[in-house]
């Protein structure tokens, strides 16, 4: 005879008081990774004995606690009420627990009921033939005791029959929820994979999104597909139970129902909405597809939020903060994998999201789920919290950031390199040239033991980049972009670039972390000098006898001006005997091939520390560490105009940038305005038979000779252009300048 534990069991003649004040064993299901946030849910609303299990949660509490939990709960996907549990190894076991279960006490046959049967690791594996054998004991009870029996009905019955077999033990439960709690009622329609209710509701809980809204901050899902994080941040702010729009219960025709305690939980959910509705901070979502906002919208208007969320047709690139919002949440569920079609690009799209997030989110916090990791890499944020869950089957996570300056990560971020099979013929040409300029460039490279080069140069218009390869073991490539007109279609771009960046891994034979790229823009004033990440990693490099640290991933440039190779020996021939200033002086290299040259002294001026404490490291590697070598931070056109430190120099490198506007300036930098009375004042600092190098990367820059008659200059542009560089002439500009002709040395 099967031994059944009954446990719930209540007689009719129990007054409903009494039944509402009894208390029972409930079990909450959630999907994987949610069990932790629905027992901490559980207990605020009063339940106790909380368990976490592989299902969910277990807890005792009232009837109320119950009707609450279906309520209120935003997580959990059921409620169910375990009525009996014994051994079912065999289907006659199972059908006789099932049948001795007194099925009459908690509904009639005037009502429908269903059956959902799952299985784990036990004889009774198929799912059909479990909840048939249920059925046919609860239809067989009936017919015999009352001589009729309730009909099934699958779609939504009157009540639903839970029977979980684990390990041969049957447990059997009355379904309170009716359907799963995740649909709340307001979405009719979705898109393609919408976001469930729970995972949404799942996803801003842990977000920290309730202290968030209760302090005001606003919330922004950028690409919010139906609105199902919209809606579900609107109904946690506003206090708003989830349950409130549904209409149908599992428990409505449960002969044990409470109706005026369920009546009275409704009257108080509905209250605590209208008070709600004060207290909602602003919420707002995007997206770029009109059917996506108008879905959006409809559930918005169901869901009776209508005024209350905002939905506007935006494209990603414009999400910014309504009205200036200094602080609040960005919540996002952008696409998990590859798309087919080889123009899609994934890290594209995550990438764009973490610029936008680090240029105009500062202050915020950030939410983002994805299945890759890879891609949420491509945000170039770092976490400060990962969370696992799960998306139907996908186990997906979630990426918790705040936007501040010390979470950016480095802009070494590229988009997916396309492998050989996937790339066009005009990746086949652009291929040949790398291989083309490698071989070309191989005798000269072995011949002058040089390991820093650059081996192309927009050489094909349709790939306009710069590679240029960084020693040799191991190898390091850094790959820039110019940017594209606005003619040229972003798309194909992109394509080209992910073409590119597979032969470029392929032809030199590097791995992927020691490929580096970036996008040179037009840029005026401080900006082409800010730095663009904070990992602080340096490498070592050579350059004929000297050794010099350059970084891939902080700044725009690496620290070593592979075009500026032959000015430096330049100073290094000129430096015997003489004292050397070096202007502008960056990260100390001309400084390096000046003490190597023999020069007596160095002085070396820059405004920033940063590369003033570089170029000390330089020279420190290369073994010059006396006090003769000097470094000075200054605005060097005040240092200039204050006629420098008193000393004269035998020789002077004057390579400034083009154009600055740095707030430690006292002056605004034009070059090409500014020029003459820069080199004036740097030629009045020249010891008898002195000589200045002055050096830029100005290209359309014209000397003004004219207001320079007393001075000697010439040009020696390219007599100072490298090998490696002569595809591009209009690199940079040299002018050897003196005072007299009697002063040319050298």
């Amino acid at each position: 005879m099967t031994r059944i534990n009954f446990l719930f069991k209540c007689h009719l003649t129990l007054t409903p008081f009494d039944l509402a004040m009894k208390l029972q064993s409930y079990t909450a299901t959630a999907p994987m990774r949610m069990e932790q946030l629905l027992a901490g849910e559980l207990r605020h609303l009063g339940a106790e004995d909380v368990s976490e299990t592989r299902v969910g949660a277990s807890f005792t509490g009232t009837l109320e606690t119950a009707y609450r939990a279906c309520l209120w709960s935003r997580i959990a996907n059921r409620i169910l009420l375990p009525l009996a549990d014994f051994s079912a190894p065999t289907p006659e076991a199972l059908y006789d627990g099932v049948r001795r279960i007194p099925w009459s006490e908690h509904f009639s046959v005037t009502d429908s009921f269903a059956v959902e049967f799952n299985a784990s690791r036990s004889q009774i594996s198929h799912s059909h033939f479990g909840a048939l054998k249920v059925k046919d004991a609860i239809v067989d009870q009936f017919r015999e005791l009352q001589g009729d029996r309730p009909s099934v009905e699958t779609a939504q019955p009157d009540i639903r029959i839970n029977a979980y077999l684990l390990q041969d033990h049957a447990t059997l439960s009355l379904d309170l929820s009716g359907e799963s709690l995740h649909r709340r009622g307001y979405r009719e329609q979705g898109l393609a994979a919408p976001l469930k209710e729970n995972l949404a509701a799942a996803i801003l809980l842990r977000a920290g999104w309730p202290t968030i809204a209760a302090q005001g901050g606003a919330l922004l899902d950028p690409m919010c597909g139906s609105g199902t994080l919209l809606i579900e941040a609107a109904l946690i702010a506003a206090d708003i139970a989830p349950g409130l729009l549904r209409s149908h219960w599992g428990f409505l025709r449960w002969r044990q129902h409470d109706e005026a305690l369920w009546n009275r939980l409704l009257a108080e959910a509905r209250e605590r909405r209208e008070s709600g509705f004060s207290h909602l901070p602003a919420i707002t979502g995007y997206d770029f597809s009109p059917k996506a906002v108008r879905v959006a919208q409809d559930n918005v208007e169901r869901a009776g939020l209508a005024g209350k969320v905002r939905i506007e047709l935006r494209e990603l690139s414009r999400a910014a903060p309504r009205h200036g919002k200094e602080s609040g949440l960005l919540v996002a569920n952008p696409p998990y994998g590859e798309r087919l079609g080889s123009d899609s690009d994934l890290p594209g799209l995550y990438r764009q999201l973490g610029d936008i997030l680090k240029s105009g989110f500062t202050g915020w916090q950030a939410a983002v789920l994805t299945a890759s990791p890879e891609l949420g890499k491509s945000i170039g944020l770092r976490a400060r919290k990962i969370y696992s869950l799960f998306n139907g089957a996908i186990e997906c996570k979630l990426l918790l950031f705040d936007i501040e300056p010390q979470w950016f990560v480095n802009d070494r971020r590229f988009p997916t390199p396309l492998p050989a099979e996937s790339r066009s013929d005009g990746a086949q040409a652009f291929a040949n040239r790398m291989q083309k300029n490698l071989k070309q460039l191989s005798r000269w490279l072995k011949r002058d033991g040089i390991s820093c080069f650059r081996l192309y140069d927009a050489d094909l218009p349709e790939y306009a980049l710069a590679v240029d390869v960084y020693g040799m073991a191991p190898r390091r490539v850094q790959v820039q972009e110019y940017q594209a007109p606005a003619t040229v279609d972003p798309r194909k771009a992109r394509l080209r670039l992910r073409e590119a960046l597979g032969v470029i891994l392929d032809t030199l034979q590097v791995d992927e972390d020691h490929l580096y790229f970036k996008v040179r823009r037009q840029q005026k004033g401080s900006a082409q000098y800010g730095k663009l990440a904070s990992s602080g990693k340096f490498y070592e490099v050579s350059e004929g006898q000297s050794r010099f640290l350059v970084n891939f991933e902080d700044y725009l440039d690496t620290g070593l001006f592979l075009d500026h190779r032959l000015t430096r020996q330049l100073l290094a021939d000129l430096a015997p005997g003489r004292s050397f200033l070096n202007l502008f002086a960056y990260t100390g290299t001309a400084s390096v091939y000046a003490a190597r040259g023999g020069a007596l002294a160095t002085t070396s001026i820059d405004m920033s520390n940063t590369y003033l404490d570089w170029a000390r490291r330089n020279m420190v590697l290369n073994g010059f560490t006396g006090a003769e070598h000097r470094f000075i931070r200054a605005d060097c056109i005040e240092w200039l105009k204050q006629g420098g430190d008193g000393d004269r120099y035998g020789l002077i490198f004057l390579d400034p940038p083009s154009f600055s506007t740095s707030k430690r300036m006292e002056a605004i930098l034009d070059l090409q305005r500014d020029h003459v009375e820069l080199i004036r004042s740097s030629a009045s600092l020249l010891a008898p038979e002195g000589v200045l190098i002055f050096s830029n990367n100005l290209r359309r820059f014209r000397m003004d000779r004219e207001s320079l008659r007393d001075l000697e200059v010439e040009e020696i542009s390219r007599a100072m252009l490298p090998i490696d560089f002569r595809r591009n002439p209009r690199i940079h500009n040299v002018w050897r300048i003196s005072c007299s002709n009697s002063g040319r040395q050298g």
